[in-house]
């Protein structure tokens, strides 16, 4: 395993604990992805003693002013290193033995031995280690045969599952999280081990269970991953509401899709086009409300009227739930789901220029968004179908770019401001002003008047004229 320590931290930390008398190696995420040839920049030091000691040793060794953070109740430091134009995060921790109460996943920590340290590992691909000491060097150790779980592609625990899951709960859904995203079979006893114990996840804070879902999202098919959750029990207790979405339900013969399934089939689609999580956010709520607005209606079939509405509106319960920022990142997911249906409704040759407008209004910066996931959010098995609907929204694109470089609305700011308004008639702040300012952000939408200020001046004299106002400056 030489040839992976090519790193220059290597060699600081090996002399360095060998200045100190301390066995220490490289352990983890690192040593799995190098083996499985991942980009990593997180690479973790394992010293039997003192981590937060060698540590301070390597940086003061390596210089260039390097800064130690030092995590004294976790018995951890960490220091950026800048390498081959990429930031590396170096973290420093002692050898140690766990053991944990029922009703708490915060274990108990003592010294330990390196043994002690690979046996508290979540799973055998991340036990893996490999020596930073003179006397064998690059040797790879590898207790639990991580190695060959690597090349057969299974997840699996060190220990007995039961033992590694109850003891910290937040394990089962790192499982789940390497599995999306390696592309992992979960081996059979560990996945029966999740599903036994899948009510422990309960006693793990929101913060952190929200850091393993988003990385379950952000995975190249996250389908994957949000199938095991359900497989699994833990979806119905984190995220309830995504599970209402399952199920296709058939009156008089008439059914609707399984809404759970196409949500997936949307996020997957939009996965293969976008890093944004927050879009993939969109996605997964984009007809979260469609349980909630389901009805059948006789000679019609099943329809979910207003379901983006009811979606928008549940959008900051959910997130405030999931803990999930209640910031313009929630303001963004909340107005796609919002607009979700309105592109497919500007299909028609003779939609009008207004309503194009308004939808570039109301979109703004985000309406390529928007575009991408009604765009994802074609699901269908019908060749002619997804032939006839791709088609269609090309035939939207052009129309938005059409009217967007005629009237320039995205990001529409008036060009008639409320102090031009208040020195044209003389006004103190008042409602009048607000009214002449949303007839004019009206008339431009509707096509009435152009975005530009000349036309808009004239069209505020006219409405302040009707509302017996008098101009003071023309």
């Amino acid at each position: 395993m030489k040839e992976h320590l090519n790193h220059p931290v290597f060699k600081f930390v090996s002399d360095a604990a060998a200045d100190m008398q301390l066995k220490c190696y490289v352990i983890g995420g690192y040593v799995r992805d190098i083996i499985m040839d991942r980009p990593s920049v997180d690479i973790d030091i394992m010293v039997i003693g003192s981590g937060i000691d060698l540590a301070k040793r390597v940086a003061k060794m390596m210089g260039k002013d390097i800064k130690v953070k030092i995590f004294k109740n976790f018995g951890t430091a960490m220091f950026t290193y800048k390498h081959q134009d990429k930031y590396w995060q170096i973290e420093f921790v002692g050898a140690r033995k766990e053991s944990y109460r029922t009703d708490s996943r915060k274990p108990i920590v003592e010294d330990g031995t390196l043994e002690d340290d690979q046996n508290r590992r979540d799973f055998t691909i991340n036990a893996l280690a490999i020596s930073l000491n003179d006397e064998n060097y690059g040797k790879l150790i590898d207790p639990f045969d991580g190695l060959s779980d690597i090349n057969k592609k299974i997840i699996r625990t060190p220990l007995d599952p039961d033992v590694t899951f109850s003891d910290d709960p937040l394990r089962m859904l790192r499982a789940i999280r390497f599995s999306s995203q390696l592309g992992f079979f979960i081996q059979n006893s560990t996945i029966e081990s999740i599903i036994k114990n899948a009510d422990r996840i309960k006693i793990v804070s929101g913060e952190r269970i929200i850091e393993e879902i988003n990385k379950i999202i952000m995975s190249s098919k996250p389908s994957i991953g949000f199938k095991l959750l359900y497989q699994t029990g833990l979806l119905k207790i984190i995220f309830p509401e995504f599970i209402e979405l399952k199920g296709a339900e058939y009156v008089d013969g008439k059914g609707h899709k399984d809404n759970y399934l196409h949500t997936l089939e949307v996020l997957d689609n939009l996965s293969l086009n976008t890093d944004n999580l927050w879009l993939r956010w969109a996605a997964i709520l984009h007809d979260i409300a469609k349980p909630n607005t389901k009805k059948f209606i006789k000679g019609t079939g099943w329809t979910f009227h207003a379901h983006e509405f009811v979606g928008a509106l549940m959008v900051p319960e959910i997130f405030k739930k999931l803990k999930l920022p209640l910031n313009e990142k929630m303001k963004y997911v909340e107005k796609l789901v919002l607009l979700h249906l309105r592109p497919i409704a500007l299909v028609d040759e003779i939609v009008s220029d207004s309503a194009v407008r308004r939808l570039l209004f109301e979109a703004g910066d985000d309406i390529d968004d928007l575009m991408l996931l009604c765009e994802s959010d074609i699901t269908s098995k019908n060749p002619e179908k997804v032939k006839k609907y791709t088609t269609n929204f090309k035939l939207v694109r052009k129309k938005l770019k059409e009217i967007e470089e005629k009237d320039r609305i995205r990001n529409f700011q008036p060009p008639i401001s409320g102090e031009d308004i208040m020195e044209a008639f003389g006004l103190k702040p008042c409602r009048e002003i607000g009214v002449i300012k949303n007839n004019i952000k009206e008339a431009i939408l509707d096509g009435v008047i152009n975005n530009d200020h000349e036309q808009a001046w004239n069209f505020m004299l006219e409405l302040g004229n009707k509302l017996g106002l008098k101009v003071v400056k023309t």
